[in-house]
Formats: structure tokens, C-alpha cells, sequence
């Protein structure tokens, strides 16, 4: 059977274990995880960049826990909350938070980064006009920074849509299911067709939130955002 006719197939569209209801799991544990990842890593880059204090201790984090190994670590987690937790939670907890790990880099580093290559000038003037502290985050830098954090968010999207296939390693949905299921017996155009939809899915996001960027962002902070070499020697720590 080739990848088309397993496409073709309508056995693969319906169901609990059809493409549609794999790709909708798929999709809640990624945005569960997106989610929380936002609420830890916006404020704390928000209040890194508009103070200057703990640069270093984000830079150190960001970077270990860029470094974890997903699997080696959802499968730790699992050992240590399933004798606690006897439901199925035992196994969706542990998932999330390797997602969020693995999310919070990249929205943590671009935030700092973000609100760091607000012209200072801009900064200057506000406080001249007598802004206080959060006016200036809420009015000026927050703005400012958006085409970054948008990028921070963008990054961690497809990090999280891709590597949320190692649910399926400890029992769980989604489209892993069908590259370790595919794995399992042997049938190789499943385990592409999984591999293809995970592409997709992560391309579909990754335009869609282009999309919501321009809507957002001011056309002339994007360009000077490109325009900046500032900007872009910030940015690129949170894009390795």
C-alpha cells in the first residue's frame, strides 16, 4: 500500500483513530501546552526586558532547557507521577510539560529580546511625557517588541506541533499514533502519511500565525524590525 492509498483509504477518516480525531488531539495537547508556556514565558521576558535584572539566569535557562531530551525526560516524569496519579492524567501531565519546556525558551528569549531593541529614544520620550513605568511597558515597549514575541511564538508552535508526536510513545493520541502504530507493524506508508500530517499541520500554524502577525503588528515595525541589525542579533538566540 503506498502513502495515497493510505490517504485514500476511508477507514483512516472516521473514527476515534481516524486522521480527524488524531489531528484534533493532537492539536489540544499542543495548545494546552502553548498556552501555559505563554503565561509563564511573557511575563517573565516582559519583566526581564523592561527591568534589565536576571538577563543572565534567562539566558542559562532558556539554554538548559533547550537542551533536555524530550523523550528521555516525558518517560522520567512518567515514572515519578504515575504512582501518585492512577488515571489516565498519569500520562497526559508529563506530556504537557515536556511540551511546555520545551515552548518556554523561545517565547521567554524572544520576549526579553523584543523589549531590549525598543529604540531607546522612544523609551526616552515617553518617560519625558511623564509615562510611568508600566505606561511605558503597556504603550511603548510591549508594541514594540510584538514582531518578536510573534516570532518567539511562531518557534515555539512548531517545535510543540512537531515533537508532540512522543505522546504516542506512553499510550497516548494524536498523529504519533500513526508513525509509532505504523512503526509497529511494519507498515511504512502509515508511518509516512503520519510523518506528512505532522508537516502539514505545522505549515497550516505557521501560516496562520504569519497571518495573525500582520494583522497585529504595524506594517513599519515589521520592516524596521527586519531593518534592524540590533533586532536580529537579539533574535538569534532564541532561533538555534
Amino acid at each position: 500500500m503506498s502513502v495515497v492509498d493510505w490517504f485514500a483509504d476511508p477507514q483512516n477518516w472516521t473514527g476515534s483513530g481516524g486522521i480527524p480525531a488524531q489531528v484534533l488531539i493532537h492539536l489540544i495537547y499542543s495548545g494546552i501546552a502553548l498556552g501555559i508556556a505563554v503565561v509563564i514565558g511573557l511575563p517573565i521576558g516582559l519583566y526581564v526586558g523592561h527591568t534589565g535584572r536576571g538577563r543572565v539566569v534567562v539566558a542559562g535557562m532558556a539554554n538548559a532547557l533547550r537542551a533536555l531530551p524530550s523523550l528521555g525526560l516525558l518517560i522520567l516524569a512518567v515514572m515519578i507521577i504515575s504512582p501518585v496519579i492512577s488515571s489516565r492524567l498519569a500520562y497526559v501531565i508529563p506530556s504537557i510539560i515536556v511540551l511546555v519546556l520545551l515552548a518556554v525558551p523561545p517565547i521567554l528569549t524572544n520576549t526579553y529580546a523584543g523589549v531590549q531593541s525598543v529604540d531607546d529614544g522612544a523609551v526616552d520620550a515617553a518617560r519625558g511625557m511623564g509615562y510611568t513605568r508600566w505606561q511605558i511597558l503597556l504603550h511603548v515597549q510591549i508594541p514594540g517588541a510584538l514582531p518578536l514575541i510573534m516570532s518567539g511564538i511562531r518557534s515555539s508552535t512548531l517545535q510543540v506541533v512537531s515533537t508532540a508526536t512522543i505522546a504516542a510513545f506512553v499510550s497516548l493520541g494524536g498523529l504519533g499514533r500513526f508513525i509509532l502504530d505504523g512503526r509497529a507493524s511494519q507498515n511504512y506508508s502509515e508511518m509516512a502519511a503520519g510523518a506528512i500530517l505532522v508537516a502539514l499541520l505545522a505549515i497550516l500554524l505557521e501560516v496562520a500565525l504569519i497571518a495573525a502577525t500582520r494583522l497585529i503588528v504595524s506594517p513599519g515595525l515589521t520592516r524596521s524590525a527586519r531593518r534592524s541589525p540590533r533586532v536580529a542579533l537579539a533574535e538569534e538566540p532564541a532561533t538555534h
